[in-house]
C-alpha cells in the first residue's frame, strides 16, 4: 500500500515538472546535427512528427512544455566551452536546459507544429533585435559635451513617443512597424496592441521592449527609417499613417506619402493595388516634442 501511494505521489510530481525541447526547426540545423552519431533521426519531417507526439503526449499527461530554437552551432560552442562531448545525450540536455533560462521559448499550447516554428522563429528574431539594438546603443556612451548617456536618453525620449503615439491613435487595435536603416543592418521592429472593451491598449512587455529599442536606435544615431502604424476597428476603414525617421526626429508623411509606400512593390518598384477599406491619411499631431525628454546635442 505504501509502494502505490509512493508511486501516486511521484506521478502526481512528474505533472508538476516544466520541461523543454529543442527543436531543430530546418532542414539546414538538422542535417548538421546528423554529424552526431548519438543523434539518431534521418529525416526532418519525421523527426518533426515525433517531436509532436512527444508534445502531445505530455500535454494529455498535464505537464507543461516549452520550445526553444536548437542551433547546432551554438550548441557545439557550448559543448566546447564548457568541455563536454557533443557526442553525449546529457551535454544536448545540458544545452536545452541552458536555451530554457537563457534563450527564446514559446509554451507548447495544443497547436500543429506547422504554427508553432513560425511563432519561435519570430521569438528568435526577436531577441536577437532587441540584444542587438540594446548593444549598439549601450556602444553610443556619453556625449562628450554634457556627458549624457546618448542610448539611455535615445530610449527615454523613444518611450515618449511611443505613449504619444499611442495616445493619438484612433480607437482600435494596432499594428506598428519601425525600420531603421544603417551600416551594417536594416533593423525591423513590429509591435502589435490589442484594445479592450475599456479602450486600454494591450502590449506584449517583451515587443514592446524591442520596438522601443529600435526606435531608440535611429532616434539617438540620427539614422534614416521610418514608422507606419495601422488601425482596424470593427465597422470602420482601417486607417495607416506614418513618419519617416531623419535626423533623429519623426516628420509627418503626408497621405499621398503613405499611400505610394503601400502602393508601390518593394522588390519591383511596380504600382500595385489600393486595399480596399483602408484609409491612407495623415498621422495627428505628437505635440511638442521640445518637451520630449532625451538628448538634444
Amino acid at each position: 500500500m505504501a509502494h502505490t501511494d509512493h508511486q501516486t505521489m511521484r506521478r502526481v510530481l512528474r505533472r508538476e515538472i516544466a520541461g523543454t525541447i529543442g527543436l531543430l526547426t530546418d532542414e539546414h540545423d538538422f542535417r548538421a546535427m546528423r554529424r552526431y552519431r548519438s543523434f539518431t533521426f534521418d529525416d526532418h519531417a519525421n523527426y518533426l512528427q515525433q517531436v509532436e507526439a512527444v508534445l502531445k503526449d505530455r500535454a494529455d499527461e498535464g505537464s507543461h512544455t516549452t520550445l526553444a530554437l536548437f542551433d547546432p552551432e551554438d550548441y557545439a560552442a557550448y559543448c566546447a566551452e564548457a568541455g563536454l562531448d557533443p557526442e553525449a545525450p546529457a551535454s544536448r540536455t545540458c544545452f536545452t536546459a541552458e536555451l530554457a533560462a537563457t534563450g527564446p521559448t514559446i509554451p507548447y499550447d495544443g497547436r500543429p507544429l506547422a504554427a508553432l516554428v513560425p511563432a519561435l522563429v519570430d521569438e528568435a528574431v526577436r531577441q536577437a533585435t532587441w540584444e542587438y539594438a540594446t548593444t549598439l546603443l549601450t556602444r553610443l556612451g556619453p556625449c562628450p559635451t554634457c556627458g549624457e548617456d546618448i542610448g539611455r536618453a535615445g530610449f527615454t525620449r523613444a518611450s515618449d513617443l511611443l505613449c504619444r503615439i499611442l495616445d493619438t491613435a484612433p480607437p482600435g487595435d494596432r499594428h506598428l512597424v519601425c525600420s531603421v536603416s544603417g551600416p551594417p543592418d536594416t533593423l525591423v521592429s513590429v509591435l502589435h496592441g490589442d484594445q479592450d472593451g475599456h479602450g486600454t491598449t494591450r502590449l506584449d512587455e517583451a515587443e514592446a521592449l524591442e520596438f522601443t529599442s529600435v526606435l531608440a536606435l535611429g532616434l539617438a544615431t540620427r539614422s534614416p527609417g521610418g514608422l507606419v502604424l495601422r488601425t482596424s476597428a470593427p465597422g470602420t476603414p482601417d486607417r495607416v499613417y506614418g513618419w519617416r525617421l531623419r535626423a533623429g526626429a519623426l516628420e509627418p508623411l503626408t497621405a499621398s506619402e503613405v499611400f505610394d509606400a503601400y502602393c508601390t512593390d518593394v522588390e519591383s518598384g511596380d504600382i500595385i493595388s489600393p486595399e480596399s477599406g483602408v484609409d491612407y491619411c495623415e498621422p495627428p499631431d505628437l505635440g511638442d516634442e521640445s518637451a520630449t525628454p532625451g538628448h538634444r546635442h
